[in-house]
């Protein structure tokens, strides 16, 4: 039996990551315990995932992970890795190299979203020598299996949270990952990325806004309080992206997990999480981090069986179905409720053509004045990929104000200089008269009170 090595990492995920630390054990795959990390996914009954399978397991559907890098190695990602990109200048490109300050965090994230597991290969009766270590199969049931176990995986590395050696800053990082990821297919994208900043750079706006026009659903992490984000930080404050809140074991508000913020859309399990980390091994974790990919593969079973469900309903079915908890209705917290994977299957929920969790292009056109009607920015070069199979989306430029608004400024700036020069020609025309005709008694300048000041006697 493999030994099980105790390793405790910081909670934080530094300055950009937005949660999944490392509580527990590792443990190599083939180990006689493999078993007991399928017996740990208790959020697969929890959240009604093993009864929504029964309607879809993800088939045809390609989710990219934009994150650290996933080990399409791993025993349980065999064959489920079809592609895959490194958006950092530092990492391998199939995007399989684990890098950045959290190597591991990207195949944690795969596993629970989309692994197969595996069969643990036992050794012959008739054997009088130890075997020769085998890999595992793909598929069976040892080790991790994940929410959408039949969808494919794009993994898109990227170098955050520690000095990146190929240079790229995470500002720059994150559109390319995310345009890449639309161009090479895929209909949803898991981020389990974040910041303590609601604000994102305005570089950023063309890729989540090609990323909308191209009809592809985002899931985004909230963040974590323990590693320091009070408040829902970017990506996850993006309007159109569906947030991912964290729950505990109870299944309330996670008190380590749970970012509060108006942009959350639904909470999913957060604590007790298990997962696989590059080398075969797995790993107890918690964060958004994990909850995200919950809800990422959730969406791949909805796009599974109705190929052609827009993005805006399929976040409209998942945060529809949610079981309402904390304040009625949408809060900070839990926004639309707890996730429910079984009734966003099968359900029976209207058609919107609204996103409920908004739009990145409105907010463009009214935050950052966007004019759709002419581009002026060219798309952000991509990693080495399949050439796009769509057209470039319309990408705002600046509007100029119209003229009314230029007239505005104007005549607020000369009305007050007209009124500034009338109070001093007045004022200098009472001191005139002021000083020609003193008058009889002081004024105390600062109460107003008059002293009334007796005649001389007379003599």
């Amino acid at each position: 039996m493999t030994m099980r090595h105790r390793r405790l990492l910081s909670a934080s995920l530094a300055a950009f990551l937005a949660g999944g630390s490392l509580v527990g054990g590792l443990a190599s795959a083939p180990s006689a315990m493999a078993d007991s990390w399928r017996d740990k996914e208790q959020w697969l009954k929890d959240s009604g995932i093993t009864n929504a399978w029964q309607v879809s397991k993800g088939a045809g559907v390609k989710v990219a992970v934009i994150d650290s890098g996933v080990d399409g190695n791993h025993p349980d990602l065999k064959g489920v890795v079809t592609g895959g990109a490194d958006a950092s200048g530092a990492g391998a490109a199939n995007g399989q190299k684990s890098i950045g300050a959290k190597p591991e965090h990207g195949t944690l994230v795969a596993t629970m979203l989309a692994g197969r597991g595996h069969t643990t290969p036992t050794a012959s009766p008739t054997a009088s020598a130890p075997a020769t270590p085998t890999v595992p199969p793909a598929g069976g049931p040892d080790g991790m299996v994940g929410v959408a176990p039949e969808a494919d995986i794009l993994s898109v590395s990227t170098w955050l949270g520690s000095p990146n050696p190929g240079g790229k800053t995470d500002q720059e990082q994150i559109p390319v990952a995310v345009r890449w990821a639309v161009d090479n297919g895929a209909k949803v994208i898991n981020i389990s990325l974040g910041s303590t900043s609601p604000d994102w750079p305005q570089s950023w706006d063309a890729a989540f806004l090609y990323a909308e026009q191209k009809d592809v659903v985002i899931v985004a992490a909230a963040g974590n309080r323990m590693g320091g984000n009070v408040q829902v930080g970017a990506p996850a404050t993006i309007p159109g992206v569906l947030t991912v809140a964290g729950l505990d074991s109870d299944g309330k508000a996670s008190v380590d997990s749970s970012s509060q913020g108006i942009s959350i859309g639904v909470a999913a399990p957060a604590e007790d999480l298990v997962g696989g980390v590059p080398g075969g091994g797995y790993a107890e974790w918690a964060g958004t981090s994990g909850a995200a990919p919950i809800v990422s593969g959730v969406a791949a079973l909805i796009r599974s069986k109705w190929p052609d469900m827009s993005a805006k309903q399929v976040i409209n079915r998942i945060v529809s179905t949610a079981k309402d908890a904390g304040a009625p209705g949408k809060d900070p917290i839990y926004g639309y409720g707890i996730l429910d994977a079984e009734a966003a299957l099968k359900g029976d929920v209207p058609t919107t053509s609204v996103n409920p969790l908004g739009s990145i292009a409105d907010w463009i056109r009214v935050h950052r004045r966007g004019d759709f009607s002419t581009p002026s920015q060219a798309p952000v070069a991509s990693p080495t990929s399949a050439p796009p199979t769509l057209a470039d989306p319309t990408v705002p430029s600046a509007k100029t104000p119209a003229g009314v608004d230029d007239a505005l400024p104007a005549a607020v700036v000369l009305g007050f200089g007209a009124l500034f020069a009338a109070i001093i020609t007045g004022a200098a025309l009472q001191l005139r008269r002021a000083y020609k005709n003193p008058p009889a008694v002081p004024e105390e300048a600062e109460t107003g009170a008059v002293e009334v000041v007796d005649p001389p006697a007379k003599k």
